[in-house]
């Protein structure tokens, strides 16, 4: 069989729920983009370190961006056969059973209000079991405590839960129980690996882990493979059912997008946030250096893992620029500027606007722009702000080599990489090439080929592979000297935001190293 459809009509819709945008888009048979659309999603901060969203806002988004694809690419001529969905991951919604009213807004990845149960948690000396299990830490970012949060914020929400009555969900699960009015109730392996609840080792709910987080069985998704018939659309959104038969979380979907199939093969994605994914096979790496190991996807029952590095902060730097400094108009301005001049004269931007995410883990470090003098710019400031997202994949890429896990290539995606001096930037303080792929919608992409595989569309992940196409290739080009003076600087700066981890920081020779050179 051809890499592509049977039908070369067939298309397959993709559903990108995320962080600031809901999108969706119709791919053809050559992972061609036929039609898409988007709707903005607002932001809801009701204190400081507190990030929400309305889900209903989020159905509204998703029913109208998937609409108006769906519209559009049958007007051509194509006809949708199935349904992929990519989701945020981590974000929490709980909604009612019966009538998909939600109990609270969305709490979102972001949001770091449970900082204080994580503490007590973690002084209880539970952090290496829950690790072990989930391949996760303790951190407000995954779901486990923003679900007990809700329930123990919201009058009668707990008992209502234990009887069955709310549900929980990843915003996969919430997209699922809309489309199939509120026929389904699940979620694929990638998001429940998201949640802290989830052993990824007996690939089960767990229950020591539903104790200790005081997380009612009863409002729980079923678990289902990545490719998997989760249900039809009602008929009413698309004035005919269509196979729901792919899910994975936002991550996971954009590492299928780019084809990372085989152990070693890496992605980063910049977009709000920057997540860089290393395929690990079938084995599940263990990581000293406070990485994450999760499921990269599950197929036909058997699961690939990936170590993962999180970053909270990348493209949300340059939205602050823009939005709430005016120091540019548009993010592409970014790029400009930081060809105007020759270095930023020292300084660094730690953009720890919510906590720094791995190597570090501290939720309570915060933002600073250093070594400030008066010759310092717009340019200086906005070419700081790109170069932070190359120096946190740095930290990310030399934790992962003390795990023992080198990528010898990266492949790249997200709004942010549309940007070339960043891309060559990212290459000379990685010491590796970068990859940036014609079909830049990866993670969409990767939602539709999961669709397809169940469809049948695609034979195998081979099929897939002869899908991906290369745009542009940055090879290194600065000196080791060069690279290990800038990340020093660097690790320097970030020092002076930890606050409670300064001395279980990731150990420093492993940030100021190239993550290629003596790691």
């Amino acid at each position: 069989m051809r890499a592509g459809f049977m039908d070369d009509n067939s298309l397959l819709l993709a559903i990108d729920q995320g962080t600031t945008t809901s999108r969706a888009i119709a791919f053809d048979s050559f992972g061609g983009i036929v039609a898409s659309a988007q709707s903005e999603l607002p932001q809801i901060y009701p204190k400081d370190g507190w990030v929400e969203h309305d889900p209903d806002e989020i159905w509204r988004t998703t029913f109208d961006v998937s609409k108006r694809t769906f519209e559009a690419a049958e007007s051509k001529g194509g006809r949708v056969v199935a349904i992929g969905i990519a989701n945020q991951r981590e974000t929490t919604v709980l909604w009612n059973r019966r009538t998909g009213t939600p109990v609270h807004n969305a709490i979102v990845w972001q949001d770091r209000r449970t900082t204080e149960t994580c503490d007590q948690l973690r002084e209880l000396g539970v952090e290496e079991e829950i690790q072990a299990k989930t391949g996760l830490l303790l951190d407000p970012y995954f779901s486990a405590t923003k679900i007990a949060w809700i329930l123990d914020h919201v009058e009668g929400s707990r008992a209502q839960a234990e009887a069955g009555s709310i549900l929980f969900g990843t915003i996969d699960s919430f997209l699922l129980w809309h489309l199939t009015a509120g026929k389904v109730h699940a979620t694929d392996a990638t998001n429940a690996s998201r949640t802290s609840l989830f052993n990824i080792h007996s690939h089960q709910w767990d229950e020591d882990l539903l104790h200790l987080f005081a997380v009612p069985r009863a409002c729980l998704p079923k678990v289902c493979d990545s490719a998997f018939r989760f249900g039809e659309t009602t008929p009413a959104i698309f004035g005919r059912p269509i196979p729901i038969l792919g899910i994975a979380g936002d991550q996971q979907a954009a590492t299928i997008g780019q084809c990372c199939f085989t152990p070693g093969a890496a992605k980063s994605t910049y977009g709000t946030g920057c997540f860089l994914l290393v395929n690990t096979g079938q084995k599940a790496v263990k990581s000293s250096n406070r990485l994450l190991t999760t499921i990269a996807y599950r197929l036909s029952g058997q699961t690939t893992y990936a170590l993962e590095g999180s970053i909270f902060v990348a493209g949300a730097a340059i939205q602050w620029l823009r939005d709430d400094l005016n120091i540019i108009t548009e993010a592409a301005e970014t790029e400009r500027l930081a060809r105007l001049i020759e270095d930023t004269g020292d300084v660094y931007f730690v953009p720890a606007f919510t906590g720094l995410g791995a190597p570090y883990w501290d939720p309570t470090a915060r933002g600073a722009i250093v070594g400030l003098t008066r010759s310092t710019g717009r340019a200086e400031i906005a070419r700081a702000a790109l170069e932070a997202s190359c120096y946190q994949t740095a930290d990310l890429l030399a934790a992962m080599a003390k795990d023992g896990i080198d990528a010898v290539n990266l492949r790249v995606d997200g709004g942010m990489t549309k940007n070339d001096w960043l891309l060559q930037y990212l290459a000379n303080i990685l010491d590796i090439s970068i990859e940036r792929p014609v079909v830049m919608e990866t993670t969409a992409l990767g939602a539709a080929c999961l669709a397809g595989l169940q469809a049948g569309i695609f034979g195998s992940l081979d099929d897939i592979t002869r899908i991906w196409r290369q745009e542009s290739y940055f090879e290194p080009a600065i000196t080791p000297v060069e690279r290990n003076k800038r990340l020093a600087g660097w690790r320097a700066a970030v020092g002076r935001t930890l606050n409670r981890y300064e001395n279980k920081a990731t150990d420093e020779k492993s940030i100021i190293c190239s993550p290629n050179e003596g790691v």
